[in-house]
This record gives C-alpha cells, sequence and structure tokens, in this order.
C-alpha cells in the first residue's frame, strides 16, 4: 500500500535549510545550530547596514546554506590534512586572516592524532601546494552548494552567493579572487557574520572586534564591517541566541518559501547526495538503500524510501582520513554516532520527524550488536529491520580501495549469514528478492483479516501512541487514523489498548 502523497503537509523550505545547516554545522566541526546562529547575525548585520528587503532572502538563504558544499571537499582536504574536520575546525576563526595568522592557526591541525613523520609531510605538502588545492577544493565546494541549491529551487541570487561564498573584499579570496562590489552582498555580509559568531564564542568579544577593525577592507567590506562594530552588541546578542532554530524560522524573510507534496522526495534527494559526497566510494549509497528498502517492502514504500535517503545524514560527522590512514578510537566511535546525529536532525523538522526512529535504527542489529542504542529485536519494528537489510547489502557492495567490487552472489551469500542473529530473516529475503536474488515470497495473511495498513496502526498504539501520533507517523489524517483503530478494536473484538497489546505479542505483531 502507498501513502497517499497528497495528504503530506507542505514543508517549510526554511525547516528543511535548518535541518542541512545542522549537518553541515558537523561536517565543519561546529557546535549544532552555528549555522543558525550565524544566519540571526546576518539579519542583525543586515539591519544595522541598512540593506534593503529585497536582499534579505539571498542573505537568509546564504547564511544557512553557506556549507552546503563541505562534502564536495572532505575527501580532498583529508588528504591535504589528514582529518578534513580538525583542518576546517582549525581555519574557522582565521579564514579571513592575514597569511601568517592563518599559517599559525591551521598548520597545528595538521595530522591530528598521527605520528612525527607524518605531521612533518603533511605539513611540508600543505606550504607546498595548500593554497593551490585549497582553491580547488573551494571551487568544488561552492559549485556542488550552488548545483544542490537549484535543486531545491533558490533563486539566482542566492546561488551566486553561495558560489561566491568563500571571496573577500581584498581578492584574496577563494574561488575565483573576486573583489570589493563584484562580490555578491549576501555572499560579503554572511561573510563577516560567521566570523563574528565563532570569533566571539571562542575567543572572546575583544577579539572579534579586533579582527572587524583588523580585516576590513581585505577579507570584509568596509562598510558591513563598520556597522557590526557599531551595532556589536546587537549582533551579539543573536550570536549568543538559546533557541536559535525558533528565532531563524521566525525570522524568514516573507513569503516564506514551501515545497509542494510532490516533490518532497526531490528535496530528500539533496540530503542524500549531500551526505554521500562526504566520501567518493559512497556516490549513490543513499539512493540505491532508499529504491531497495522501499521494493522490499511495499506496504511501506513512501516510508522507507525517504528514509532510505535521509538515513546516512550523519556521516558527515566523521572525519576522513588519508588514504590507508586508520581511524582513531575517537573517530570509531564517531561511527557509531552518526545514526543519532540523522535521527535528531530529522526529528527537528514535522515532514520528515517520522523518518527520525528509523533512520536512527539502520545500523541496529537483533542480538543487540548494532549502533547507536544498541537494541534487539523487541526494539526493531519491521520497517527498521528492512531498512537495516537493506543498508547491510549495500555496504556489501561497496568497492574496497583498492581492488574489485565484490560481486552480487558473494553480498547475497553474506547478507543471508547474518540471519537470524543479527538481520530479521523476512527482512533479507525480501531484500534479495528486491536485488532479483530470490523469488518473492507472499507474506501469509495477517490474523484477524487485519490489512498491513491496519498491523501499521496496531503496532503504534500497541507501543502508546495517540491516534494523533498514529496520523503523524504514518502521514494520514486524524479521522483516517480514528477510523483505523475503530476497526482494528472491531477484529480483534477489544475494547482498550492493553488487550490489542495482548493480540499482538500473542500472534507476534510486533
Amino acid at each position: 500500500m502507498t501513502h497517499d502523497r497528497s495528504a503530506t503537509p507542505p514543508l517549510r523550505l526554511a525547516e528543511f535549510m535548518a535541518a542541512i545547516s545542522l549537518a553541515t554545522d558537523l561536517g565543519m566541526g561546529q557546535p549544532l545550530e552555528q549555522g543558525l546562529r550565524t544566519c540571526l547575525v546576518s539579519l542583525e548585520l543586515a539591519e544595522a547596514a541598512g540593506v534593503g528587503k529585497d536582499v534579505l532572502p539571498e542573505i537568509y538563504y546564504t547564511a544557512l546554506l553557506r556549507f552546503l558544499g563541505c562534502t564536495a571537499d572532505a575527501h580532498e582536504a583529508a588528504e591535504l590534512s589528514g582529518n578534513d574536520i580538525a583542518l576546517r575546525v582549525a581555519i574557522a576563526p582565521v579564514l579571513g586572516a592575514g597569511p601568517v595568522e592563518f599559517l599559525r592557526g591551521v598548520l597545528p591541525s595538521l595530522g591530528t592524532g598521527m605520528g612525527l613523520p607524518q605531521r612533518a609531510s603533511l605539513t611540508a605538502g600543505f606550504l607546498a601546494s595548500g593554497a593551490q588545492r585549497m582553491r580547488e577544493g573551494v571551487r568544488a565546494h561552492c559549485e556542488a552548494a550552488e548545483m544542490l541549491a537549484l535543486r531545491l529551487g533558490l533563486p539566482a541570487g542566492t546561488r551566486a552567493a553561495l558560489a561566491s561564498a568563500f571571496e573577500q573584499w581584498g581578492g584574496q579570496g577563494f574561488p575565483n579572487g573576486l573583489r570589493g562590489e563584484d562580490i555578491p552582498l549576501a555572499a560579503r555580509a554572511v561573510t563577516v557574520a560567521r566570523d563574528v559568531e565563532v570569533i566571539t564564542r571562542l575567543s572572546g568579544p575583544d577579539t572579534a572586534r579586533f579582527a572587524l577593525r583588523q580585516r576590513a577592507g581585505q577579507a570584509y567590506d568596509p562598510a558591513l564591517a563598520a556597522a557590526a562594530l557599531r551595532h556589536f552588541d546587537q549582533l551579539l546578542s543573536s550570536a549568543r541566541s538559546e533557541a536559535p532554530w525558533d528565532l531563524a524560522l521566525a525570522s524568514e524573510p516573507q513569503p516564506a518559501a514551501v515545497v509542494p507534496a510532490e516533490r518532497l522526495d526531490e528535496v530528500l534527494a539533496v540530503f542524500a547526495d549531500f551526505a554521500d559526497l562526504k566520501e567518493p566510494g559512497r556516490a549513490g549509497f543513499s539512493r540505491d538503500v532508499s529504491e531497495l528498502a522501499a521494493a522490499a517492502s511495499p506496504a511501506h514504500a513512501d516510508l522507507l524510501r525517504r528514509t532510505g535517503l535521509v538515513q546516512d545524514l550523519g556521516r558527515v560527522a566523521i572525519p576522513g582520513r588519508p588514504r590507508g590512514a586508520a581511524a582513531s578510537p575517537a573517530e570509531d566511535e564517531r561511527l557509531r554516532l552518526h545514526p543519532y546525529y540523522s535521527e535528531r536532525i530529522l526529528a527537528r523538522v514535522p515532514t520528515t520527524a517520522p523518518l527520525a526512529r528509523h533512520a536512527g535504527s539502520h545500523h541496529e542489529r537483533l542480538d543487540g550488536s548494532g549502533y547507536y542504542r544498541g537494541a534487539s529485536a523487541a526494539d526493531l519494528p519491521w520497517e527498521s529491520r528492512i531498512l537495516a537489510a537493506a543498508a547491510a547489502f549495500r555496504e556489501l557492495l561497496l568497492r574496497p580501495a583498492a581492488g574489485e567490487a565484490p560481486g552480487l552472489p558473494f553480498a547475497a551469500d553474506a547478507l543471508a549469514g547474518m540471519a537470524p542473529r543479527r538481520l530479521d530473516p523476512e527482512a533479507v529475503e525480501a531484500v534479495l528478492a528486491a536485488a532479483g536474488l530470490r523469488a518473492r515470497r507472499v507474506r501469509a495473511a495477517w490474523p484477524a483479516g487485519l490489512t498491513d495498513r491496519e498491523v501499521e496502526v496496531l503496532r503504534l498504539i500497541c507501543r502508546g501512541a495517540s491516534k494523533k501520533e498514529v496520523a503523524a507517523a504514518l502521514v494520514i489524517s486524524a479521522s483516517t487514523a480514528d477510523h483505523h483503530v475503530r476497526h482494528i478494536y472491531e477484529k480483534l473484538d477489544v475494547s482498550s489498548r492493553a488487550a490489542a497489546t495482548l493480540f499482538a505479542v500473542e500472534h507476534d505483531l510486533l
């Protein structure tokens, strides 16, 4: 049974952009909501500088999406520095500084966690070719951000600002060395605003004021730097906001942009491609998992297709390493947390909230050996089991750094070997059937004449969901949810959630 897409509520584009800004915070090694605070500071700066209202949408969207391309050059940044996230953390406060201050801030970050010979080699390479390689990386970053923004339906002005997000007033920026007013105003404003937030947080207000004076006319538009200094206390208040998510959404320039229900999957595909760009070998990974999971369980196709697209969003938090470099224990732990980050980001947006728990469970295993929760069979609904099997199958097909990609028969046998201890045998068979490697088995009829949708509803109410929560989880109306619950009770000849739960447990429906 396919969900009725016309019942899907429209998604505010700002909510999606706010969510992806959380992911870019992770990719840049910044605290969550740093991009949201930058957005608030940018709007405050625009008001202080007397920027026209027609430019405010460009400033707003550019602030949220400035690092939308951060996964595009993550692999190259890791090869250059030994750890892409450590490099970006080091660059953040000195991006607009002079060459000496820049190197003083960045060089100690090279080769984080590595031995002295590796660090010395990376430092020598950075001094020899770092500027050119960074220019190439920024070009990839900006190009990817512009392309993804186009797919989101953002206007040309915002896309131009994203393409010029790292240019500097004096012409020493990347990727094209634009100078002065040739740089879009939105890009110039966000450059100042982001540095105010980062430098104040790391080193205090006095250091941020000093940077504004020192970098004016070099990295910064001098008029914007002067406005920031005049109104610094207001900017500081925005930078220290304790509820940036709500404030940023409330501050969206009107009219608020929305995503039509029929474009929701296209927008979620931006999530997928953004996340998969982090590692070259995973290009297309999330799209494949999405299609495989949806085909494996047609009754849950919309939910599984959409969750498959967004499940790996949290992978942007995992530091990249050069080829052959071993991950540290801390990085291994970061890997185990990536489903948590995916879940927390998706839970922020009402339209993607029903996907969050399943996205957070795609590496869980029936025997409790998975992550991040270490959940066991009783905690994993059918949809999560299908998603876990689909993701595991696609992982088995990843090409190693050197050598041939594993063949389908090998991956199929390996996946089958994970059942029944780690993966649900029915889910494994369904995934392999969807991949064309098994004959599709037809599930026996549900007890008491329940339909597939009624079993979905039953599982939710047994776990304590209200009718309103059932409606939200299944993307149906409250009246439809009430209709299903009444029919379930009639078929089971019960009148309470507790009795329905006993029936479900007895017939192994949970």
